[in-house]
């Protein structure tokens, strides 16, 4: 279990983020104030969860912005792609309250624990499960959904019922049902907070499931 930490002062967890709202935003590859625009309709809607991904240090200044802009209402702001230590140095610096990795790495888990930091490591394989679990790991990203299928979720409810997992990779307003459905605990989308067409339709999912 993490510690609570400066940048994470109320003990953030994945159950209270997700807590009701059965999506996560995902701000990747924008500028500080479009990222900061968008996170701010995410939260207008109900999401608590906005993760923006730190792939270089201009990324984790976006993230910095992000985070400044969450606090003034107090809402936590994840960091993703946390991939290494550097990544997680930028993570901690920026005051994200949570990381999120696309794959299943133990120095990363361990390190994100140590910052107080919940982790969110991304598995596809039964045996990533297994082995994220013995790292202490509760909630787990299945990634990339879009690829797996929804089928995945659904034969992944036998052996790891307990397991609630989030449903991240081409997921957007017109497809995140139907994996809801089948098993996932949350879809993490992006282009659907961008996308007029798709808004409306997220407004009604994150209504409409408890």
């Amino acid at each position: 279990m993490a510690t609570v930490t400066d940048n994470n002062p109320a003990g953030t967890t994945f159950d209270t983020l997700f807590a009701g709202v059965p999506v996560m935003a995902i701000l990747r590859g924008m500028s500080a104030e479009r990222s900061v625009e968008l996170a701010s309709r995410a939260w207008d809607l109900g999401i608590e969860c906005v993760e923006v991904p730190v792939q270089s240090e201009e990324a984790a200044r976006v993230l910095e912005a992000v985070v400044a802009a969450g606090a003034e209402r107090g809402k936590p702001v994840g960091a993703g792609t946390v991939t290494s230590a550097e990544r997680l140095s930028w993570a901690v610096a920026a005051g994200a309250a949570f990381t999120v990795a696309p794959g299943l790495n133990a120095a990363v888990v361990r390190a994100s624990a140590t910052a107080g930091l919940p982790h969110l490591p991304g598995v596809a394989t039964p045996t990533d499960v297994q082995a994220a679990r013995g790292l202490g790991l509760d909630w787990l990203k299945a990634f990339p959904a879009s690829v797996l299928g929804v089928e995945w979720f659904r034969a992944m409810r036998g052996p790891f019922p307990e397991v609630p997992f989030v449903a991240t990779g081409g997921m957007d307003a017109g497809n995140a049902a139907a994996y809801l459905d089948a098993g996932a605990r949350v879809v993490a989308v992006g282009s659907a907070l961008e996308d007029p067409a798709q808004l409306s339709r997220l407004t009604d999912l994150v209504r409409e499931r408890p």
